[in-house]
């Protein structure tokens, strides 16, 4: 059975999503944001950050204030940055809810569909992009989930052989500017990337196309997992990177990415991602190997 309460969250008006298994909480009056997720009745798995911003030259601070957002790629503030703090349209569906916001200044129109199914402990998130504007825009789909520090993040890296014979490369790591490659917070190994959300200072950020699809965050013995479809062969921003691990003091971001394409007026694109947690560790052997030092 699925439960739709409207409640308070972390001091935030939000609509409450709940089974037998997992809760979850949206807010009303801003976003939308996923800023609450609990499995059985336990600690917010997500990180909550109410005074967080980013300073846009010219404009309005954008707000963070954390759990789960949708933005839009490639990174430009222009386009990345536009505040969200009108309330959204919050209708409520066959286990779940859908959710729309206002049309932003640059014409796009976010929206998403929340599925809960009755007793696992899975959600699926659809996020679209709606392009109501005059113009075409060229842009990708881009989801961040942000969560508390003291976990360790994964990135798997491809294992496929990209010919026969293994002659050409087949993993790719993309590193943003602000990233030391000899951060004893970044673990590089033949199967994964994996970072150590302990940071005291700086920032770092690593991405890498990824066919495998998913990315995790292991929390003690709590497993968050995202999944999302990769395109093979798709033109994916911030050179090919599909998924990406963002870490601070503060945070840490699981971020994936639909691939770029040109969006003329009326149309829309969706990127959907279906969210797993695991307890106890009863984790998917493919993921307990690649935590095992950790």
């Amino acid at each position: 059975m699925i439960d739709k309460i409207d409640t308070v969250y972390a001091g935030l008006e939000c609509v409450q999503l709940k089974n037998d298994q997992l809760a979850l909480w949206i807010t009303k009056s801003f976003g939308p944001r996923l800023i609450g997720l609990e499995a059985q009745g336990g600690e917010n798995l997500l990180a909550v950050l109410p005074d967080a911003r980013i300073p846009v030259e010219g404009r309005e601070d954008y707000s963070l204030r954390g759990g789960h957002r949708l933005w839009v790629a490639p990174e430009r503030p222009e386009t990345t940055y536009v505040v969200d703090d009108a309330a959204p349209e919050i209708v409520p569906a066959q286990a779940g809810l859908d959710i729309t916001q206002p049309v932003d200044r640059t014409g796009i129109q976010k929206s998403w569909q929340v599925r809960l199914p009755p007793e696992d402990l899975q959600v699926t998130l659809n996020h679209r992009l709606t392009n109501r504007g005059e113009k075409t825009v060229r842009l990708a789909p881009w989801a961040v989930t942000m969560l508390p520090p003291g976990g360790v993040g994964l990135l798997p890296l491809q294992q496929e052989l990209e010919d026969e014979h293994g002659l050409w490369p087949n993993r790719q790591l993309l590193v943003w500017p602000y990233t030391e490659l000899n951060s004893p917070y970044l673990d590089i190994s033949d199967h994964a990337l994996r970072i150590r959300a302990e940071m005291t200072v700086g920032a770092l950020k690593v991405g890498a196309p990824n066919p495998a699809g998913w990315l995790a965050y292991r929390q003690r013995e709590v497993l968050f997992i995202k999944r999302t479809e990769y395109s093979k062969g798709a033109n994916y921003p911030d050179r090919g990177a599909s998924h990406e691990i963002y870490c601070s003091p503060t945070v840490i971001e699981l971020e994936t990415l639909g691939p770029l394409l040109d969006l003329a007026p009326g149309e829309s694109v969706d990127h959907r991602e279906i969210w797993q947690v695991y307890l106890n560790k009863s984790w998917p052997e493919e993921i307990k190997e690649l935590f095992q030092d950790f």
